[in-house]
């Protein structure tokens, strides 16, 4: 049982256009915005935050962003999230081969060097303590820009609010997500959790 209930989809005009967004990425508008949504303003920052950093700039594509946001998840323990990041990775064109290995990134022949720095700052930047350091700087830098970085760091904060969001309010899952954490993530223990 959630924390707080998410409100009915047609609650607020503004949310549920902007909202749309969502059925690109996930197939369905999240508990978690409909939540939100008990105050307006937070739900419509948050889908424009969402939509221009998921927006696609440069070489950080769609999938390579979905994939830090579960490399975030994982690290945080977020469930909700790890499951949303992973099926939308998947319908964002992340290799099959991929979505198999996510948990394998930093050995896997599926994940370039350039990803694996990627997702070895999104581990980073998503400790407590902060673990970015000099190393992980020279690794991105040698891979991606200025503006790249920007992107990927993008990603891993919206991420970090999610989390705590999401695993503090307990936000049922959806139907969907849980479909594509079961079948991506479920071999390595990956389950509902608080989510139900």
């Amino acid at each position: 049982m959630p924390l707080v209930s998410p409100l009915d989809p047609n609650r607020d005009s503004e949310t549920k256009k902007l909202a749309e967004f969502f059925n690109e990425t996930l197939g369905f508008c999240p508990n978690s915005v409909l939540t939100m949504q008990h105050r307006p303003a937070i739900s419509k920052a948050f889908i424009n935050l969402n939509k221009a950093v998921m927006a696609n700039e440069g070489r950080v594509t769609s999938a390579l962003k979905r994939m830090i946001a579960w490399v975030s998840s994982n690290s945080t323990g977020c469930r909700y999230c790890q499951a949303h990041a992973i099926r939308a990775a998947e319908r964002y064109g992340a290799e099959q081969e991929q979505l198999d290995n996510i948990w394998e990134y930093r050995t896997h022949p599926a994940f370039s060097e350039a990803e694996r720095a990627a997702l070895d700052f999104s581990l980073a930047a998503s400790q407590i303590p902060n673990a970015v350091n000099a190393a992980i700087k020279e690794r991105l830098y040698s891979h991606w820009d200025e503006g790249e970085i920007v992107e990927m760091l993008g990603v891993i904060s919206l991420f970090g609010y999610l989390n705590r969001w999401n695993d503090s309010m307990g936000t049922t899952i959806e139907d969907g997500a849980v479909e594509s954490g079961e079948k991506y993530l479920g071999k390595h223990g990956w389950e509902i959790g608080k989510h139900h």
